[in-house]
């Protein structure tokens, strides 16, 4: 039965029974959102602790993030927290890095090393880089900001926080007036969009790369996406103290403050869906036609192996997606069967490598990029057939001990590197120094030797002490991670916006999806924007924009029929 709560007016009421699969980012803003709306929560984790991909690893002293380590979009941050009643700056003690990161090239053969590029906090530095590297470039740089920051404008009061329950929505005459524009930007590759305007191979590499952020290639991703080149290169870039486990562990205590119940080791094993009559959801809203079943209950499993059943009024899966649908529903009641996982493009898988370092690493700021010469064959190593683990690779370091103590001892620092690799499970999984399976560390050991040698740093691998690997192969174990991929389905066109996989079962009634493998998409704040979607759909509210940050209205348990 549902149980009796407190909405946050204070007001006795009727809570639904909301059960949210997994306690990652996305599962700890819906349990925070929800709770806050009324429902009584209960989040069950299958691991022993929360986070997720953002997950943490630590050892001998330091402390690694081993997920998200950008912190970008920050309103999307501050609108979430003010929809809990708080603020980012009572959540997180955010600091601007300067440099936002550096980029080092791949040298030639028998050559000297190529000087590194040094991205500044702020436009106007950004750009006084970009005219020294391509005189008179500034005026493009100029018109390029603009636009990104237009764009993501556009895309936050109309696309980003959209249910696309209500077409009409976009009807409007500020997205009708754009839609020229619009057209341009989502008929045009991101490359192509960049290489009208920039000349500059580091520069032109510069504003591509964002698209791994987005789990695709440059030719492959909508021109739209320019957006992100206005977060860091106007925005900038921040780090939250304590890395982004300092923020999992915020959102699990606004979960909690807001009555939220957390279960860890608590594997889901089946959403239990029985026939019935379409709920009304949480206030009579988003009913639909069509539905074969409701979700019931949901079933899992604990550390002790032991059987467990908890009936629900509403189920939240913020699980990968892929899993959710062929191994927690039947197959009667699945919206995205295996034979629509097989049209679907993966975004790319990783291996990471972990690594305490003795000494100091002054050649290394808080972000750095490692960039190929041949771009284009990196991107078609790791998207297209036949995929292979690209030779030398592009890959990415975060030396967060350039800004937090906190993360290593005294005297030594904190790497975290990433190599996209294709999302491939046969690569293998990873290890402690150098146990992880063959191919892992060869794509480990070529990542050391590339940071030693294109930074400088040539005693780089005498001076490791602590070396962990992840490969693609743990993504499947630890998340249930569709193809081994470490971000979840790619942002091409036919993946993006209302194209994307939605946020309610189609078949299953009281069934909703938040998190990285739908809608909007992949990364931290997509996860959080996800969580609203979930909210908005339970209200029944068809708004494209983000929701006002007044007290919500109270939840009511849903009739049964």
């Amino acid at each position: 039965m549902s149980s009796t709560g407190t909405s946050p007016t204070g007001t006795s009421t009727t809570a639904l029974e909301t059960v949210i699969i997994g306690g990652g980012i996305a599962g700890l803003a819906t349990a925070a959102l929800l709770a806050r709306e009324g429902h009584s929560v209960t989040v069950l984790e299958r691991g022993n602790r929360v986070g997720g991909r953002a997950g943490t690893v630590s050892r001998d002293g330091f402390r690694f993030d081993t997920g998200p380590s950008w912190y970008l979009m920050p309103g999307v941050f501050d609108h979430f927290f003010a929809m809990l009643g708080t603020s980012t700056e009572e959540q997180l003690d955010l600091r601007l890095l300067d440099p936002g990161y550096r980029v080092f090239s791949e040298p030639e053969a028998g050559g000297a090393l190529p000087e590194p590029v040094t991205i500044p906090a702020g436009r106007d530095a950004a750009r006084a880089v970009f005219e020294r590297l391509e005189p008179q470039s500034g005026p493009a740089f100029d018109a390029y900001l603009d636009s990104a920051a237009e764009t993501t404008v556009m895309a936050e009061r109309y696309f980003l926080y959209n249910p696309f329950t209500r077409l009409r929505a976009l009807g409007v005459s500020p997205v009708l007036r754009a839609l020229p524009r619009l057209a341009r930007l989502l008929g045009t590759s991101l490359r192509s969009f960049v290489a009208q305007r920039f000349r500059h191979p580091v520069l032109r590499q510069v504003l591509g790369y964002p698209a791994v952020f987005l789990g695709t290639n440059p030719k492959d991703a909508p021109a739209m996406y320019h957006l992100m080149s206005a977060l860091d290169l106007d925005d900038g870039v921040r780090y939250p103290m304590g890395g982004f486990h300092a923020l999992v562990e915020r959102l699990a205590a606004l979960a909690e403050q807001a009555g939220a119940r957390i279960v860890l080791d608590a594997d889901v094993t089946e959403i239990e869906v029985g026939a019935g009559s379409p709920g009304p959801g949480a206030n009579g809203a988003d009913r639909g036609a069509g539905f074969s079943s409701t979700a019931r209950a949901v079933r899992w499993r604990g550390a002790d192996g032991e059987q467990h059943r908890l009936r629900a009024d509403i189920v939240v899966s913020t699980a990968d997606l892929h899993h959710t649908e062929t191994q927690l529903l039947p197959e009667a009641a699945r919206t995205y069967p295996d034979a629509w996982w097989s049209k679907q493009v993966s975004g790319p898988g990783a291996v990471l490598v972990l690594l305490g370092v003795r000494g100091a690493l002054p050649q290394l700021p808080h972000h750095s990029l490692y960039f190929t010469r041949d771009w284009d064959r990196n991107f078609s190593d790791i998207f297209d057939e036949p995929r292979r683990i690209p030779t030398p690779a592009s890959s990415y370091v975060c030396k967060p001990s350039e800004t937090d103590p906190g993360v290593a001892p005294e005297g030594h620092e904190n790497l975290f590197v990433l190599v996209p690799v294709p999302a491939d499970p046969g690569i293998g999984r990873g290890g402690s120094d150098g146990a992880g399976d063959a191919v892992v560390e060869r794509v480990a050991d070529a990542a050391i030797d590339q940071i030693s040698t294109w930074a400088g740093i040539p005693d780089l691998r005498e001076r490791i002490v602590v070396r962990e690997t992840i490969g693609p192969r743990d993504f499947v174990d630890d998340y249930h991670s569709w193809s081994g991929g470490m971000l979840g389905p790619a942002h091409v066109l036919r993946q993006s916006a209302m194209f994307r996989a939605q946020n309610r079962s189609k078949r299953v009634d009281n069934l909703y999806y938040a998190g990285a493998t739908t809608a909007p998409g992949v990364g931290i704040p997509m996860c959080l924007i996800s969580a609203e979607l979930v909210l908005k759909r339970i209200r029944g509210d068809h708004s494209p924009g983000p929701l006002p940050t007044h007290a919500p209205e109270p939840a009511r348990a849903p009739e049964r029929g």
